[in-house]
């Protein structure tokens, strides 16, 4: 069991980001799963779209290096590192070209094969102060709540 529960999260961060397939959302979340992101917690695929779609409009050339993989019963924690290029407008400020590298750490929880339960964590300040942006992580977490 856990090894398949690994093989299900390395494929979520490979289709989801370095594969920029939206629909993995859809084929890979459970219909009530529980996304949890600092204090804000969502339910469900469709709660988790419009922060990827942000994402995806504000960087290209995604590439998300999973470096640990720790796994217990039903969960996996991924400690991952980050590649982008900001070239969108989506974060609320004109693109800059820069590239940015960001760490995270998430744990899923995973039941018959789908993601039923989700906590993610990345240095989001820092990718704000790669692109110089500091000031705008605010504007941005607001939209994406």
């Amino acid at each position: 069991m856990v090894d398949d529960n690994i093989a299900v999260a390395r494929r979520w961060i490979d289709e989801l980001w370095n594969k920029a397939r939206r629909e993995a959302i859809d084929e890979m979340l459970a219909p009530d799963a529980l996304l949890h992101e600092g204090e804000t917690t969502k339910k469900g695929p469709e709660s988790l779209k419009p922060l990827y779609d942000r994402m995806r409009s504000s960087f290209s050339d995604v590439k998300v290096k999973i470096e640990d993989v720790i796994a217990q019963d039903d969960k996996v924690c991924l400690r991952t590192t980050s590649s982008m290029k900001h070239t969108g407008a989506g974060l609320g400020m004109a693109a800059t070209g820069k590239n940015v590298t960001v760490t995270g750490v998430t744990i899923l929880r995973i039941k018959n094969g789908k993601i039923v339960e989700g906590w993610h964590n990345w240095d989001m300040m820092t990718m704000m102060q790669q692109i110089q942006g500091a000031p705008m992580a605010a504007t941005f977490l607001a939209a994406a709540g």
